[in-house]
């Protein structure tokens, strides 16, 4: 039992860190669209922002050169902070039985690292505009690398929660997040290859980081791996330090919320008012500048994509967790079962930047959220080949068929949210979902575990899986499809009210013969100079 929990927990790893990264990387990958949020060289954040404020002249992405490097550092951060989770389930027996833990409280610790890894992204976007990204990186790594050592002499299991859980998931999100922002102030036309590359940082540290724990784990135990596992997290520090901006020093006087109303300053800072009118005036503007509640109530295709990514998350990341315990229950060898984890890291490695660079063409241009939907559906539906049986042959199909689908999930779930949201307000929107999923994430693992112990077979936590992931895909082809129908009757309306009457024709049209002018590019750019609005589907 005790060697199940160890695999199960391996394997939540896994699942989790890749899960994770897409979620982030496109948070710091758009954040580069607010020309007003570039940083100052103290910061270290880049700047791509061709007008950035407080320069002399245009400041323009070197698409090369010093990127290289950074993009390189941007992979290493991804691979020491979204993959490093992985490791931690080969020490989950040890934990347990050091802390006479059950398996609900110990699987705790990697389900608290991930959901604030998740829900720390509006905290870390406040330290990037405060300090910028070259000083939040390496933050992040002192953090993580302090919150890990720090574990390796906890006393109890509720102490593993705050060093493990809180302490090194906030290291990982002000690592991670602000390293795929500045690359995306170095790469403006590379930009889509830059993120392809740089998502393979999970990939890779995937397949390496859990040797890298069995192997101090035989020869350290778990206390001193901790130790030896935080040295290494430093590292994001010196790659944070390599990631120095392309913009000169600015004047530092600029407020840290630029978007709120004007606040008074002179008269009102001597009196009490005043100063709680600023107060509230600053929480308000932090709220609505990282927490997009007015997209969720008044933009309803964030409303339904929000819904659905915080339902599909209930059961995305479960299966895998569950993977190895349930073939090795089925008396397969545990090297083999451990295998099926490294090839779906290979599988992400090699399948995704292609499929990133796919499926940026012209072509699926508003035809994301369907190819979107369609991959989540088989995602979905793929869990249930488990069922068929334990055999080696049968979970590799399944690991395969699940790489191939979670990838392109991976590669277009941010896309979308770009699609149906303002550039102005994606890093509020992307906050926002970010808070929500974490939510799911959090209490899905314990609710699986919850249905294996009553019923003492894992193939139920697949077929709810399967349940729960379909019924996410079906619920967001089926709610985007009426969206677009609606849009475009809206669409005619708009067109119908906004074209003037047209003149009387001099000859009579045979009965029954009816035209109508659908409208050219060029209509369009003409008609949106009066002042018409054309609705197009996403």
């Amino acid at each position: 039992m005790t060697q199940r929990n160890g695999i199960r927990g391996t394997s939540d790893r896994c699942l989790r860190s890749e899960a994770s990264t897409d979620l982030e990387l496109a948070n710091g990958m758009e954040k580069v669209q607010e020309a007003n949020d570039c940083e100052s060289e103290e910061g270290g954040q880049g700047g791509e922002c061709r007008d950035s404020v407080g320069v002399t002249g245009a400041v323009t992405a070197p698409d090369g050169g010093w990127g290289w490097v950074v993009l390189a550092a941007t992979i290493m951060v991804l691979a020491l902070t979204l993959a490093f989770p992985s490791c931690v389930g080969i020490f989950y027996t040890d934990l347990q039985n050091e802390f006479h833990a059950s398996n609900s409280e110990t699987s705790w610790v990697p389900s608290i690292m991930t959901s604030v890894l998740h829900a720390g992204g509006p905290f870390c976007s406040v330290l990037v505009e405060r300090l910028g990204c070259r000083a939040t990186v390496m933050l992040g790594g002192v953090l993580s690398g302090l919150g890990m050592a720090a574990s390796s002499f906890t006393q109890s299991i509720v102490q593993l929660y705050i060093t493990a859980g809180v302490i090194t998931g906030l290291g990982f999100c002000f690592s991670f997040q602000p390293a795929v922002t500045i690359l995306g102030h170095y790469f403006v036309r590379r930009r889509a290859f830059a993120n392809a590359m740089s998502s393979t940082g999970t990939a890779l540290g995937l397949c390496t980081l859990p040797f890298l724990g069995n192997y101090l784990h035989t020869e350290l135990g778990w206390r001193g791996s901790f130790l030896v596992l935080g040295a290494i997290l430093l590292n994001c520090c010196v790659c944070g330090a390599v990631m120095r901006p392309l913009q000169p020093p600015k004047h530092r006087g600029q407020p840290l919320m630029n978007q709120g109303p004007p606040l008074p300053e002179e008269e009102d800072v001597r009196k009490e008012k005043g100063r709680m009118r600023r107060i509230w005036s600053f929480v308000v503007a932090s709220l609505s500048k990282h927490m997009a509640f007015d997209q969720f109530c008044y933009n309803s295709r964030y409303c339904v994509y929000a819904i659905g990514i915080t339902w599909m998350m209930l059961g995305f990341v479960v299966p895998l967790v569950y993977l190895v315990p349930y073939a090795t229950a089925n008396n397969m060898e545990q090297s083999r079962a451990a295998l099926l984890l490294s090839i779906l890291g290979m599988v992400n490695i090699v399948v995704r930047p292609p499929f990133g660079i796919i499926l940026s063409m012209p072509w699926f241009k508003g035809r994301h959220i369907y190819v979107f939907a369609s991959a989540l559906l088989v995602n979905g539906l793929s869990n249930s080949i488990c069922c068929i049986g334990p055999t080696f042959p049968v979970l590799l199909t399944y690991v395969t068929v699940y790489g191939l689908s979670m990838s392109v999930v991976g590669s277009l779930m941010f896309t979308v949210l770009m699609d149906i949201v303002e550039m102005s307000r994606f890093p509020s929107a992307l906050g926002l979902l970010a808070i929500m999923e974490s939510i799911t994430l959090l209490i899905g693992p314990p609710l699986a575990g919850v249905l294996v112990d009553r019923t003492g077979q894992y193939f139920h936590v697949f077929f709810a899986c399967s349940a729960v992931v379909a019924s996410a895909a079906v619920f967001l082809m089926v709610s985007f499809c009426w969206l677009d129908k609606r849009d475009r009757k809206l669409s005619k309306q708009g067109q119908q009210s906004a074209l003037p009457e047209p003149a009387k024709p001099s000859v009579d049209l045979a009965s029954g013969c009816q035209y109508s002018s659908v409208p050219t590019e060029g209509d369009k750019d003409k008609a949106s100079s009066n002042g018409a609005e054309y609705i197009t589907s996403l």
